[in-house]
Protein backbone atom coordinates (compact mmCIF):
# COMPACT_ATOMS: atom_id res chain seq x y z
CA UNK A 1 0.00 0.00 0.00
CA UNK A 2 0.95 3.20 -0.83
CA UNK A 3 1.83 6.16 2.31
CA UNK A 4 -1.09 8.39 0.24
CA UNK A 5 -3.60 5.55 0.36
CA UNK A 6 -3.44 5.56 3.95
CA UNK A 7 -4.39 9.30 4.27
CA UNK A 8 -8.24 8.95 4.73
CA UNK A 9 -10.90 11.40 4.78
CA UNK A 10 -12.50 11.46 8.61
CA UNK A 11 -15.90 9.61 7.54
CA UNK A 12 -14.13 6.58 6.32
CA UNK A 13 -11.25 6.46 8.80
CA UNK A 14 -14.46 6.25 11.06
CA UNK A 15 -16.33 3.73 9.47
CA UNK A 16 -12.52 1.84 9.69
CA UNK A 17 -12.26 2.10 13.21
CA UNK A 18 -15.85 1.08 13.63
CA UNK A 19 -15.33 -2.13 12.02
CA UNK A 20 -12.51 -2.81 13.64
CA UNK A 21 -13.88 -2.11 17.02
CA UNK A 22 -16.28 -4.78 16.03
CA UNK A 23 -13.42 -6.80 15.59
CA UNK A 24 -11.87 -6.73 18.83
CA UNK A 25 -9.06 -4.22 17.96
CA UNK A 26 -7.67 -1.52 20.26
CA UNK A 27 -7.31 1.74 18.18
CA UNK A 28 -4.74 4.59 19.26
CA UNK A 29 -4.90 7.81 18.29
CA UNK A 30 -2.22 10.97 18.42
CA UNK A 31 -2.11 14.23 16.63
CA UNK A 32 -0.11 16.77 15.50
CA UNK A 33 1.51 18.94 13.46
CA UNK A 34 4.64 17.12 12.08
CA UNK A 35 5.83 19.99 10.10
CA UNK A 36 9.75 18.70 9.92
CA UNK A 37 9.77 14.62 10.21
CA UNK A 38 12.33 13.97 12.78
CA UNK A 39 13.53 10.77 14.51
CA UNK A 40 11.80 12.26 17.75
CA UNK A 41 8.22 12.01 15.93
CA UNK A 42 9.12 8.62 14.74
CA UNK A 43 10.20 6.89 18.46
CA UNK A 44 6.41 9.08 19.56
CA UNK A 45 4.58 7.26 16.84
CA UNK A 46 6.23 4.06 17.45
CA UNK A 47 5.70 3.84 21.65
CA UNK A 48 2.11 4.86 20.32
CA UNK A 49 1.40 2.30 18.55
CA UNK A 50 2.79 0.06 20.83
CA UNK A 51 -0.05 0.57 22.75
CA UNK A 52 -2.35 -0.83 20.52
CA UNK A 53 -3.48 -2.41 17.04
CA UNK A 54 -3.72 0.21 15.02
CA UNK A 55 -2.47 3.96 15.28
CA UNK A 56 -4.36 6.75 13.59
CA UNK A 57 -2.86 10.02 13.17
CA UNK A 58 -4.55 13.56 13.40
CA UNK A 59 -2.30 16.05 11.53
CA UNK A 60 -3.68 19.67 11.54
CA UNK A 61 -3.92 21.23 8.39
CA UNK A 62 -2.30 24.47 7.22
CA UNK A 63 -4.32 27.15 8.15
CA UNK A 64 -4.63 25.17 11.52
CA UNK A 65 -0.99 25.25 11.64
CA UNK A 66 -0.70 28.40 11.26
CA UNK A 67 -3.11 29.36 13.77
CA UNK A 68 -1.40 27.84 16.41
CA UNK A 69 2.24 28.12 15.09
CA UNK A 70 2.50 31.92 13.65
CA UNK A 71 1.95 33.05 9.56
CA UNK A 72 5.70 31.62 9.09
CA UNK A 73 4.15 27.94 9.78
CA UNK A 74 4.16 25.34 8.47
CA UNK A 75 7.28 24.78 6.14
CA UNK A 76 5.68 21.55 4.72
CA UNK A 77 2.30 21.80 3.44
CA UNK A 78 -0.60 19.46 5.09
CA UNK A 79 -0.51 16.92 1.78
CA UNK A 80 3.28 16.46 2.02
CA UNK A 81 2.77 16.09 5.62
CA UNK A 82 0.49 13.86 6.12
CA UNK A 83 1.82 11.70 3.45
CA UNK A 84 5.61 11.42 5.22
CA UNK A 85 3.75 10.36 8.70
CA UNK A 86 1.52 7.91 6.93
CA UNK A 87 4.80 6.39 5.22
CA UNK A 88 5.92 5.56 8.24
CA UNK A 89 5.65 1.45 9.32
CA UNK A 90 3.77 2.32 12.44
CA UNK A 91 1.09 4.00 11.12
CA UNK A 92 -1.76 2.47 9.86
CA UNK A 93 -3.82 5.58 8.90
CA UNK A 94 -3.88 9.27 8.72
CA UNK A 95 -7.10 11.97 8.81
CA UNK A 96 -6.18 15.66 8.06
CA UNK A 97 -8.13 18.03 10.38
CA UNK A 98 -8.98 22.10 10.52
CA UNK A 99 -10.72 22.60 13.80
CA UNK A 100 -9.56 24.36 16.20
CA UNK A 101 -8.76 21.16 18.51
CA UNK A 102 -8.77 17.55 17.49
CA UNK A 103 -11.89 16.69 20.16
CA UNK A 104 -14.49 16.33 16.94
CA UNK A 105 -11.66 13.87 15.11
CA UNK A 106 -11.68 11.72 18.50
CA UNK A 107 -15.47 11.89 19.01
CA UNK A 108 -15.84 10.35 15.38
CA UNK A 109 -13.02 8.09 15.37
CA UNK A 110 -13.69 6.76 19.25
CA UNK A 111 -10.17 5.21 20.25
CA UNK A 112 -9.42 3.27 23.03
CA UNK A 113 -5.80 5.09 23.76
CA UNK A 114 -5.52 8.99 23.61
CA UNK A 115 -1.71 9.48 23.19
CA UNK A 116 0.04 12.91 23.52
CA UNK A 117 3.80 14.24 24.56
CA UNK A 118 4.56 13.89 28.10
CA UNK A 119 4.97 17.77 27.91
CA UNK A 120 1.12 17.73 27.91
CA UNK A 121 -0.31 18.02 31.40
CA UNK A 122 -3.48 15.29 31.62
CA UNK A 123 -6.01 18.24 31.90
CA UNK A 124 -4.62 20.46 29.05
CA UNK A 125 -5.33 17.18 26.50
CA UNK A 126 -8.03 18.02 24.51
CA UNK A 127 -10.23 14.87 24.42
CA UNK A 128 -8.55 12.94 27.35
CA UNK A 129 -11.66 13.31 29.62
CA UNK A 130 -14.23 12.31 26.58
CA UNK A 131 -11.99 9.06 25.96
CA UNK A 132 -11.81 8.44 29.67
CA UNK A 133 -15.56 8.98 30.08
CA UNK A 134 -15.98 6.22 27.36
CA UNK A 135 -14.12 3.69 29.47
CA UNK A 136 -10.35 4.24 27.61
CA UNK A 137 -6.95 5.46 28.42
CA UNK A 138 -4.89 8.73 27.68
CA UNK A 139 -1.04 7.75 27.98
CA UNK A 140 1.44 10.49 28.11
CA UNK A 141 5.21 9.31 26.15
CA UNK A 142 8.05 11.46 26.85
CA UNK A 143 9.65 12.95 24.59
CA UNK A 144 12.53 12.62 22.40
CA UNK A 145 15.37 15.29 24.08
CA UNK A 146 17.17 17.35 21.74
CA UNK A 147 14.50 17.25 18.85
CA UNK A 148 12.05 19.55 17.72
CA UNK A 149 10.73 21.06 14.87
CA UNK A 150 11.25 25.08 16.30
CA UNK A 151 15.13 23.61 17.66
CA UNK A 152 15.66 22.32 13.69
CA UNK A 153 14.84 25.61 12.01
CA UNK A 154 16.74 27.66 14.33
CA UNK A 155 19.78 25.80 13.98
CA UNK A 156 19.32 26.30 10.12
CA UNK A 157 18.24 29.64 10.49
CA UNK A 158 21.73 30.12 12.78
CA UNK A 159 23.90 28.12 9.86
CA UNK A 160 22.59 30.25 7.36
CA UNK A 161 22.74 34.08 9.08
CA UNK A 162 26.52 35.16 9.51
CA UNK A 163 27.52 36.45 12.82
CA UNK A 164 25.17 34.66 14.84
CA UNK A 165 26.40 31.88 17.15
CA UNK A 166 24.72 29.03 19.10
Amino acid sequence: MRAREKVKRLEEAAAWCTALRRDGRRIVFTNGCFDLLHVGHLRYLEEARSLGDVLVVGVNTDASVRRIKGQDRPIMDENARSELVAGLHCVDCVVLFDTPDPLPVIQSLDPHILVKGADWPLEKIVGAHWVMQRGGTVARIPLVEGYSTTSIVEKILRSRSPGLSG
